[in-house]
């Protein structure tokens, strides 16, 4: 019979791997290669981060890879988040221009105010959805700006198509729908959201038809553009072009006349001959003015006269002096 070994005795290996390691030791020495980035790490806060916004991305129309609206803004480590206004006064005045909201967040223990009372009680009579949110959850709404315990969400602005748009306007004209002839503002290069609002209050007051503005570089239908038009985006159409040159040509095709504004315009506004014409006005921005491509497309240039010592007018000024012109016009033919 065999000896036992005694209890607790350690049989000593050879050095070096053994028959059958597969290389095991080997490998062992060649380590773990590059450190993963905190992201794919699925114990990091970057990684539930970057799976949070992966979902939010899925929740939008057009899946992740869908573009942003123009009513969204980027938050930290370029989250989307949703447009919202802030602060009591904004807040307060947004509700009185009747700007379409989600729903109207209240800090918990808020103190009470006029302007929050107002608030409450606007947004009851509207039927906008009251929530009571706590201060973590308001700061990460509005990123840390100052909010003073009222943040409104606003959905993203519903654009329609320029060329859609123009056809709808310019065949409702023609079959008498339509009493005016069309009138429709084009912007090129103009990124201030005050001035694309002062610009829909313009074509508002004006009898116009609608505003176009091209997908990339240019401002869009914001709170903020919401809040200048003191409510006529509710009734004047804000159309977006893939390409604002494509578009001038289709709306000239249409027989829509095309009239870009310059300080060293070849026609000056009061002797334009065609305002009784289906008409588009495109303004660029007060720095650049008119790009290169889309003067050349446009049928006439036109100047608005100003004094001598005056350089050139605000983008939305210079509008709502032309929409007159154009108005004063027809009303006299």
């Amino acid at each position: 019979m065999a000896n036992k070994g005694r209890p607790g005795a350690v049989r000593k290996l050879k050095k070096g791997p053994t028959t059958g390691t597969g290389g095991h030791g080997r490998k062992a020495l060649e380590g773990k290669g590059p450190t993963p980035k905190a992201e794919d790490r699925p114990y990091h806060k970057a990684h539930k981060s970057k799976q949070l916004a992966e979902r939010s991305a899925a929740k939008r129309p057009g899946g992740a890879g869908g573009a942003r609206s123009a009513g969204a803004r980027s938050g930290p480590k370029g989250r989307a988040t949703e447009e919202v206004v802030t602060g009591r006064n904004s807040v307060v005045e947004a509700l009185r221009a009747g700007i379409p909201a989600k729903a109207l967040h209240v800090a918990i223990r808020i103190e009470m105010d006029d302007r929050v009372k107002e608030s409450l009680k606007i947004a009851a009579e509207r039927g906008i959805p009251l929530l009571e949110t706590g201060k973590p959850e308001l700061d990460r709404m509005t990123d840390d700006a100052v909010h003073q315990g009222l943040v409104l969400q606003i959905p993203p602005y519903e654009y329609q198509d320029a060329y859609d748009l123009a056809e709808e306007t310019v065949e409702g004209w023609k079959k008498g729908h339509i009493a005016n002839a069309p009138l429709f503002v084009a912007l090129d290069g103009i990124t201030d959201p005050r001035n694309l609002g002062a610009i829909i209050r313009s074509v508002s007051a004006f009898s116009g038809h609608g505003v176009i503005v091209p997908e990339r570089r240019s401002v869009g239908v914001t709170a903020a553009a919401w809040k200048t038009s003191a409510g006529a985006a509710v009734r004047v159409p804000v159309a977006r072009a893939s390409n604002l040159n494509n578009a001038i040509k289709q709306f000239k095709d249409m027989g829509v006349f095309v009239l870009g504004l310059d300080g060293d315009g070849d026609v000056s506004l009061p002797d334009l001959t065609v305002a009784t014409e289906p008409v588009c006005i495109v303004v660029g921005s007060e720095g650049k003015g008119l790009s290169r491509l889309v003067r050349e497309n446009c049928d006439q240039i036109v100047s608005i006269p100003i004094d001598s010592a005056m350089e050139s007018l605000n983008a939305s000024m210079a509008v709502g002096i032309s929409l007159y012109e154009v108005s004063r016009q027809r009303a006299a033919k």
